[in-house]
């Protein structure tokens, strides 16, 4: 859980900076946040299982 709030947390501060910053760095932050997210639920995911 405490991850998800960090990641929420660090979402919040890029949206504030995207306002500022180019957009191909707004595309490449979006995607390394997405594929964090996307691992971390596939962990959560797979914990579960077992």
């Amino acid at each position: 859980m405490l991850f998800l709030v960090a990641a929420l947390l660090l979402l919040g501060v890029l949206l504030g900076t995207v306002a500022h910053a180019p957009l191909g760095f707004t595309a490449v932050a979006a995607a390394v946040i997405a594929v964090w997210l996307g691992v971390f639920a596939a962990r959560e995911r797979h914990a579960r299982r077992h």
